[in-house]
């Protein structure tokens, strides 16, 4: 699982998908949405990030699977 912050999420699905960015999404073939949040502010975006990342794998696999049992991949949802 990757989470990560951007201010063009379209954007940076389309290239962890295409692997055009090298490192740990292309390493371990991560190439599907399967939960993202929306910030007005990226203040507030950052500190959920930290958030998310403190907590544990299992945390992590309960608030995907919360919103998304059927782990989905959401690109074609924000596209």
């Amino acid at each position: 699982m990757y989470s990560g912050v951007t201010s063009n999420l379209v954007q940076r699905v389309y290239q962890h998908k295409n692997k055009l960015i090298a490192g740990f999404t292309c390493n371990y073939n991560i190439d599907k949405l399967g939960y993202y949040e929306v910030f007005d502010l990226i203040s507030d975006a950052i500190a959920r990030e930290k958030q998310i990342k403190a907590g544990s794998r299992e945390s992590k696999l309960e608030l995907i699977e919360r919103s998304n049992p059927n782990w989905n991949d959401l690109y074609n949802e924000i596209i």
